[in-house]
């Protein structure tokens, strides 16, 4: 049995869209000759539909939908596997199943529900759908096959030390004598998560001695990017499939063979994590609506590896940078502005926030009589920023992309309503060492495609500044970098507490306190930030959920 492992990108809600992608591939599978085509997780409704599924109207739409791919398929040999939310067969106060239906030659042949509801990081499935009791073999040219969805696949007793569940989906259906596993998954992206699944669908072929087929949703959908990544491992853990990351792709897995189609993957986690940016921007500006992008341009990494995303993702005409000087700007944050502009072929516009400056500090001096300058003025300068772009975004219809990065985020180092205006924070999971590891790679890219390397030299060696007042440095106020984003990884991805990071990062005590508490205090920034594109474990946003007020301290 040749299998189509048929990764694509979806769109929540465009049921019709996404409906007409699947039998597309459906319909090139069947002429590269396969009997099965594999389907992401909720391909139908794309993922995660969120409280899409507490409405009537998504439901009976989304049966429509796959009503209209079962009459389609009619015309076609090949039998479809399809990720869809499926209304529960009994009443109740949740609605709705995560449901994979396999469509054949005109009908649905065979349904399966899912068991496991991840409620834990980015997932709210628990909260949104019913879970299935039981679940049974689909027999299928020969075959007898555990179909299941996403979770239900994850709970390997083998592979885990420690199981989120007590029960195991794979094991169940393998007693009923099943011989193939195929996962329909939309497995958002991190850093290591791809070798982490070959490692434990390794442990489960190699467990069961049984082939796993393993396909996953690829494409950005809000703060999470799905790499795709889909591959086939045979009976005796060998991966012999493989589909490109970050990209639709179809591969072909022969169960009976043992062989498959082994499309490219990028080896280098670094470079994984610019293809996600990339991929995560690109989708979050064309489905949300947008044509064009703006971002301030100060001369600064930051926002230079945001407009050299920017550009791979969309291309040069659709962005637009600004240089928006101030008092205390450096002569080299224009130049170094204007040459990455002119590398990377962009528009680019300056706007001196001199005059505005002055006025506002001339309108707030009867109230600010007698007390000495401090952080207000540095904010009111980021501020006229951020009110710059905004006007320029509401004018030109272009969605502003933030550049702040996770280091400055974590610890409150970034203006509210400045340098945080935006509708996307395309490098707010970035800590800022990784952040020029990634120009660098950005450089790198352009120059292996036959184009001039676009971030300055002078961007990458000068010391990071907000210039907010004169001669300041971001190490006035914070530790060198190295040493703050080893302790925000501590704290904010793996919850150790300041004496255990101390510890391991052979840092002073002290420090690691004041940076927690600077990360403690600055949740209410955080949770007014615009939505960030997700590539660590733990990232500031839908799966990281702690309260403003409190009095809980480290």
């Amino acid at each position: 049995m040749r299998i189509a492992l048929a990764q694509i990108d979806t769109t929540v809600g465009d049921l019709d869209g996404n409906a007409a992608k699947i039998l597309d591939f459906a319909t090139r599978a069947q002429q590269d000759g396969a009997q099965l085509a594999v389907f992401p997780e909720l391909a139908l409704t794309g993922y995660p539909p969120r409280d899409f599924v507490e409405k009537d109207s998504f439901l009976d739409r989304t049966a429509c939908a796959l009503e209209s791919i079962v009459k389609q398929s009619a015309t076609l040999e090949i039998a479809i596997v399809v990720g869809y939310v499926a209304r529960t067969d009994h009443p109740s106060a949740i609605k709705a199943q995560n449901a994979a239906a396999v469509v054949h030659k005109g009908q649905i042949a065979f349904q399966q529900r899912k068991v496991l509801l991840p409620n834990y990081d980015v997932f709210d499935e628990a909260r949104y759908f019913e879970p299935a009791l039981s679940q049974s073999i689909w027999e299928f040219a020969g075959r007898r096959i555990a179909l299941v969805i996403c979770e239900d696949a994850w709970n390997d007793k083998q592979y885990w030390l420690r199981q989120r569940y007590r029960r195991d989906p794979v094991e169940d259906l393998i007693r009923q004598h099943a011989d193939l596993v195929i996962t329909i998954n939309a497995s958002p992206f991190n850093l290591g998560k791809r070798r982490q699944r070959h490692e434990m669908f390794e442990s489960t072929a190699t467990r069961f001695h049984a082939p796993v087929v393993y396909v996953n949703q690829v494409g950005g959908n809000d703060q999470l990017v799905f790499d795709g990544s889909s591959f086939a491992v045979t009976g005796d853990g060998r991966i012999a499939a493989t589909a490109t990351s970050f990209s639709e792709d179809i591969t072909y897995f022969d169960v009976d063979s043992g062989s498959g189609q082994r499309h490219a993957n990028l080896a280098d986690e670094d470079e994984a994590a610019f293809e996600a940016l990339v991929l995560g921007t690109r989708d979050y500006i064309q489905k949300c609506g947008f044509l064009s992008v703006l971002m301030g341009l100060s001369g600064g990494i930051d926002s230079a590896l945001v407009a050299t995303i920017a550009v791979e993702a969309i291309g040069k005409e659709n962005v637009i940078g600004v240089g928006l000087p101030g008092p205390y700007s450096s002569e080299h944050s224009l130049t170094d502005a204007r040459a990455l502009a002119e590398n990377l072929g962009i528009r680019f516009e300056v706007i001196s926030i001199n005059d505005g400056y002055k006025a506002m500090k001339e309108t707030l001096q009867p109230l600010f009589a007698g007390l000495l300058a401090d952080t207000t003025e540095e904010n009111l300068q980021a501020r006229l920023r951020g009110m710059t772009l905004m006007a320029l975004s509401n004018k030109f219809g272009s969605l502003v992309l933030t550049t702040g990065n996770k280091s400055e985020l974590a610890v409150g180092y970034c203006t509210l309503y400045g340098d945080m205006c935006g509708g996307l924070a395309a490098i707010s999971d970035v800590p800022k060492t990784m952040v020029y590891r990634l120009a660098r790679i950005g450089n790198a890219r352009r120059v292996r495609n036959g184009l001039k390397a676009a971030i300055p030299e002078n961007t990458f060696t000068k010391p990071p500044s907000a210039e907010l007042r004169p001669d300041q440095k971001d190490s006035d106020s914070l530790p060198e970098y190295d040493a703050l984003d080893a302790i925000l990884a501590g704290y904010v991805e793996r919850y150790e507490s300041a004496t255990e990071i101390a510890k391991n990062a052979n840092l002073p005590l002290d420090l690691v306190r004041d940076i927690i508490r600077k990360v403690d205090r600055n949740e209410y920034k955080r949770q007014q930030a615009a939505p960030g594109l997700r590539i660590t474990t733990k990232a500031f946003g839908i799966g990281r959920r702690f309260p403003i007020a409190h009095r809980f301290t480290e």
